[in-house]
């Protein structure tokens, strides 16, 4: 028999649950959670923002296949991270979220930073829940995993009261009664077996397949059964979202410039684990042809039919959907459809090449991010976090390893960058992180480069500084002719910030520096800013993700 504190109740189940970190902004309501995660071996990394701390916890998630953890103290410490847990809502990231509150006996007494949290968070969340009893502090985290990973993954929230987590609980109860051993089932569903028939028939009198493949390859870990399905199919294969990277960019089924006439002239599309936003004109012509058959694989029947109706639905594991159909259709030779996207392909990189080698100053955006796509090697973690300039590096710079291009998702949520770049840090000491900035994006949580100094992460942020929130500005221009609270002070020296946090900065102004300004960056073992001025009138065209 032994009493324990429910902080440090809390921190055993993280552990249980293989937890190597937390990320937080210190907070009175939640110390004994700090102390119970000291107990178990887990670290605690401290951001200056809440935002950031739980951007960190879906960074880690992204790279790790495995749920981020982010403690918040309670009131402004929770509405603090809601953006952060809207981000990882829409983006389907396991993050859990434990916020502190005040102590249950004072609640409705006016307590300090007392507020409804959990009505705050339910729409963004799978999963919301107050523990009310320290003794159940452990099931109630456990059953926070066990939301958070069925199905497709999101978000879940946890409130606990300051005196849940002080009070003491016999062990002899918790343990035996209140943590069942075997919570969570692990299992991964296959789809409908008629539906793979249905699918192999389609393809069979299919003579222009495209596949685009999203996020829940990712999540699958499904990069292999997508190689095996293109190599089968001899199909052009476009990758968006976390789905970046599960192709190598050297395969020669791999594309990027030919997106739009492929899926223009389709006349079959596997949607992976994508869905029919925006980034796809809402699966409506004329970017997905209306006599297009649609062949859609996601995880969870209700992602499938949104915007635009499934000719076939195969609901579950996408990897398991994509080896199983694969299994069932023959190979099919390389002919005149697979020759027609390489010749499109073929032209949409001739039509960059001047803009690519551009020798202009100030620099043309198109050559800053190819000095950077020159620079990575395949170990490198790739961050976007901007506007136009994350839209011109998408368009430029591939991973050659899937986990590693982490963006926003759906939300195109500012200030992610710093987050997810401290995450892929811990997650993979010794290898490179760079966050590809824009100068807007750096400005929200730019404060966490104190961060990375204390904690000794050597993150290197290139900012595309073009003086203005480049993807607002220019569609103001043309509409109103002029832009509305859009521009910022022309060449900020971000990088003295930098330096004056104890990192390591240096200003550049002409394209034949970025490079050699990297290698001094990334050499200086230090967390540090390249700041490259660009040419502010090189706005990225505009498409269905900016309505004009």
């Amino acid at each position: 028999m032994g009493m324990i504190h429910g902080g440090w109740l809390v921190a055993k189940a993280l552990k249980r649950e293989g937890v190597e970190v937390v990320f937080t902004l210190s907070g009175g309501h939640i110390a004994a959670i700090y102390d119970g995660c000291i107990r178990e071996g887990i670290r605690v990394v401290d951001t200056r923002h809440e935002q950031a701390a739980v951007h960190a916890a879906e960074g880690w998630a992204k790279c790790t296949r495995t749920p981020g953890v982010a403690l918040l103290t309670a009131g402004p410490g929770v509405t603090d991270g809601v953006t952060g847990v809207a981000n990882a809502y829409l983006a389907n990231s396991p993050v859990l979220v434990i916020g502190g509150a005040a102590p249950l006996s004072l609640w409705d007494r006016g307590a300090l930073q007392e507020m409804n949290q959990i009505d705050l968070l339910r729409p963004i969340t799978k999963w919301a829940r107050t523990v009310h009893e320290t003794a159940r502090a452990g099931e109630y985290v456990a059953a926070a995993f066990r939301q958070m990973m069925s199905g497709k993954p999101g978000p879940v929230f946890l409130e606990m009261p300051m005196d849940i987590l002080n009070n003491f609980a016999d062990t002899d109860n918790v343990f035996d009664a209140g943590e069942p051993a075997n919570y969570r089932a692990g299992m991964s569903s296959a789809p409908d077996p008629a539906m793979i028939v249905k699918a192999a028939e389609l393809l069979e009198q299919a003579q222009r397949p495209v596949i685009i493949a999203g996020t829940a390859v990712w999540w699958c870990d499904a990069a292999e059964p997508l190689r095996q399905l293109a190599e089968r199919l001899q199909a052009p294969v476009f990758l968006n979202g976390a789905g970046r990277g599960c192709l190598p960019p050297t395969h020669p089924l791999f594309f990027t410039s030919a997106r739009r006439k492929a899926l223009e002239d389709a006349d079959t599309i596997l949607a992976i684990g994508t869905r029919m936003d925006f980034r796809l004109n809402h699966g409506q012509p004329p970017l997905i042809p209306a006599a297009a058959k649609l062949i859609w694989f996601d995880l969870i029947g209700e992602a499938i039919g949104v915007n635009r109706g499934a000719d076939v639905g195969l609901v579950g594991d996408v990897g398991i959907a994509m080896s199983q159909l694969s299994e069932a259709i023959a190979q099919q030779p390389s002919g005149e459809w697979l020759s027609y996207i390489q010749q499109e392909e073929r032209k949409g990189l001739e039509r960059d090449t001047a803009a690519l080698n551009s020798d202009a100053t100030p620099i043309h955006p198109m050559r800053f991010c190819r000095e950077i796509r020159d620079f990575i090697d395949e170990d490198t973690t790739v961050v976007g976090d901007g506007g136009d300039i994350v839209s011109y590096g998408a368009r430029v710079i591939n991973v050659a390893k899937p986990g590693y291009w982490l963006d926003a998702g759906p939300m195109g949520c500012l200030g992610t960058g710093t987050g997810f770049a401290m995450a892929a840090q811990l997650a993979r000491p010794g290898q490179k992180v760079l966050i590809l900035h824009g100068d807007g994006a750096f400005g929200l949580n730019g404060m966490e480069f104190e961060s990375m100094v204390r904690q000794k992460l050597p993150i290197v942020s290139i900012i595309g500084n073009d003086g203005a929130w480049g993807q607002i500005k220019h569609p103001q221009k043309a509409i109103i002719g002029h832009a509305t609270a859009a521009e910022l002070s022309p060449g900020i020296r971000y990088d003295r910030m930098v330096e004056a946090l104890g990192g390591y900065g240096e200003l550049v102004e002409r394209p034949e520096d970025i490079r050699p300004a990297l290698e001094r960056a990334f050499a200086s073992g230090l967390p540090a800013c390249v700041n490259v001025l660009l040419d502010p009138n090189k706005p990225y065209s505009r498409s269905t993700n900016v309505a004009v």
